[in-house]
């Protein structure tokens, strides 16, 4: 099992995605896998400063979701969390491409997590529409 965390960004009505440079074509969330004993939250802010070039705050708990792992035979288990941006995301480090996606864009795109789990869960809530 993988062990990843996420950030859930919600803008207009649009969720924040990232492309890696290496790994998977996939969209996924920004954030990433905690190093050692790190904890949820460092390693979301560790990750965010990272992926996005920009810091995290006001940091929550939104939920677990589990399922096929992007790009890989396993399966990943992600710890989702909201926060609010300092900045305007850009992406740097190992990420390629920021995407703003829409509840009506072409889930054949993101990863299996997003498109079985996290997606549906965001509209059954209202999140997004």
């Amino acid at each position: 099992m993988i062990r990843k965390i996420g950030l859930l960004v919600v803008r207009n009505n649009r969720l924040l995605l990232c492309r890696k440079s290496r790994g998977t074509a996939s969209l996924i969330l920004p954030g990433g896998k905690p190093d050692g004993e790190e904890a949820e939250e460092q390693a979301l802010e560790r990750e965010i400063q990272e992926e996005l070039g920009t810091t995290v705050s006001a940091i929550e708990h939104f939920g677990r979701y589990e399922d096929e792992a992007a790009g890989d035979s396993r399966r990943v288990s992600i710890s989702l969390y909201t926060g609010l941006l300092a900045d305007e995301p850009t992406a740097s480090g190992e990420i390629a491409e920021l995407i703003w996606f829409g509840a009506n864009d072409d889930t054949a795109l993101i990863s299996p997590s997003l498109r079985r789990q996290i997606l549906p869960d965001l509209l059954r809530r209202g999140i997004l529409r």
